[in-house]
């Protein structure tokens, strides 16, 4: 009965995504009498899906921010993670309702009315961001309230699932990446990195793609030669091969490990095999100059294609003979590619 009061507080209605509800029992609920009910449920509510499941795989002490701004609550749990707790209270019943877009969890009692410093202890595993303070008169044209709960969503899941490297990048670039309208993202995961592909750290800003919401759908969508300009200035990546049966599609010459990482509203993160080389663009166009993809309109560019779409039918760049989704052999069209490791790994 509480949840339609929500309709016109200018935060609920700022958030129109998939959201979470830790839902007190109605007995709780008429146990606290200085209690205002919609005040009370909007600090049950967060910003996402966080099925039982995916709470279990939460660090001990992370923090969600709530739909009241500046005010988390604590994800904890026993020993053996068989009892999960939302800010000390018992979940007693998990996955109450699921719908894809709600996840209701029933809770033992209610959850205390949270102070304005709940998000202020930082830990690794906390997520907390600068909100505007109450006295303070907002700014036009400020970054909205949705890129901010999707920048949160994005550096919650990446972190918990094995890309904690990209996640800190994504705090350090906080204040730029929450200027954009939207991003698309290749990412490089943990292990990778370890591994050996430090240049990825130094190079984040050249994996993200402005502006652009682009699935893997609309990836292969693209024909080769297409261009998609980066957060580095100056800099774009390069469709070196197109999707087709034969051969999987490259962005300048690496081919994508792991499609829809993540993806949200406002950001999608497509997992590579190796950081992107640089493509050093020819000065002069040619004949039959291919496209680029700019703010979603199609363009002249300047890269040569003739020999690139023979690469992507060539069997030598076939997935089946490959480990890191690189490939060797492919004809190299008329542009200058080279690979940048950097000695700085402090680029962030």
């Amino acid at each position: 009965m509480a949840v339609p009061t929500l309709s016109s507080e200018s935060t609920a209605t700022a958030w129109s995504g998939p959201s979470t509800l830790f839902a007190p029992s109605d007995a709780s609920l008429h146990s606290c009498y200085s209690c205002s009910v919609p005040s009370l449920l909007r600090e049950h509510i967060v910003p996402g899906l966080f099925t039982m499941d995916y709470l279990r795989k939460l660090a001990f002490g992370t923090k969600v921010e709530t739909l009241t701004p500046g005010k988390c609550i604590t994800v904890t749990s026993s020993s053996a993670k068989t009892k999960i707790f939302i800010g000390g209270v018992e979940i007693t019943r998990p996955d109450l309702f699921n719908n894809g877009f709600l996840v209701i969890h029933g809770i033992q009692g209610y959850i205390a009315p949270l102070s304005p410093f709940s998000c202020d202890v930082e830990r690794l595993n906390s997520l907390t961001f600068p909100f505007q303070q109450p006295d303070r008169v907002p700014v036009p044209g400020g970054p909205p309230a949705v890129m901010r709960l999707m920048m949160r969503d994005a550096i919650l899941r990446l972190r918990n699932n094995g890309f904690s490297i990209l996640a800190l990048a994504m705090r350090v670039k906080y204040p730029e990446l929450i200027a954009l309208s939207n991003m698309t993202i290749f990412a490089l995961d943990d292990f990778s990195i370890f591994s050996g592909s430090y240049s990825y750290i130094s190079s984040v800003r050249f994996h993200i793609v402005p502006n652009q919401l682009l699935t893997i759908a609309d990836l292969e969508r693209l024909p080769v030669g297409c261009t998609l300009p980066t957060l580095e200035s100056g800099q774009s990546l390069v469709v070196t091969t197109a999707a087709a049966a034969a051969a999987p599609m490259r962005i300048n010459y690496v081919r994508i490990k792991l499609p829809d990482v993540m993806r949200n509203l406002k950001i999608a993160v497509h997992g590579i095999y190796l950081p992107f080389p640089r493509i050093y663009q020819s000065t002069t166009p040619a004949a039959g100059a291919t496209q680029s993809f700019d703010h979603g309109v199609w363009g002249s560019g300047t890269v040569e294609n003739t020999q690139a779409d023979s690469a992507s039918a060539s069997s030598d760049c076939a997935a089946k003979s490959e480990k890191d989704g690189s490939c060797a052999m492919v004809p190299v069209p008329p542009v200058k590619a080279t690979l940048e490791v950097e000695d700085n790994h402090y680029g962030l």
